[in-house]
């Protein structure tokens, strides 16, 4: 089915929810990194949702359809970042790194909160009649 304006509002809207929520867990998961600094051995956890958000986006855009279900919104990926050790340990963390990742995730999740709250601003709009 094409995606009516209607359809439209509440996919980009239940894209934002899903987004917060990733962006909850990526936050939960830097501070599990930051905070096994000194586990010897640790290697660090990532969270990837963008790159299968695009495709699905991609997919969309190509064909103009979608069933808009939560398969439409990306995967999350929990996954270990076995790259080489920065210490003898083992351990991978860098908290330079972390920190930057940590800051712009929460720019992310900011950037998102006030998305959501333009949609329940402007639906309260609607609702309520303009303010009439």
């Amino acid at each position: 089915m094409a995606i009516s304006r209607l359809d439209s509002d509440n996919y980009t809207y239940n894209l934002v929810k899903r987004g917060l929520d990733v962006s909850s867990l990526r936050s939960k998961v830097i501070a599990n990194n930051i905070a096994n600094i000194n586990t010897k051995g640790y290697k660090r956890d990532t969270v990837s949702f963008e790159d299968t958000l695009k495709d699905a986006s991609n997919d969309i855009e190509n064909t103009g359809y979608t069933n808009v279900d939560e398969g439409s919104f990306g995967q999350v990926k929990l996954g270990k970042d076995t790259s080489s050790s920065m210490r003898a340990d083992g351990n991978n963390v860098d908290l330079e790194s972390e920190k930057v990742n940590q800051a712009a995730n929460t720019m992310l999740y900011n950037a998102l909160i006030t998305q959501a709250n333009n949609k329940i601003s402007m639906t309260r709009y609607v609702i309520t009649g303009g303010g009439r």
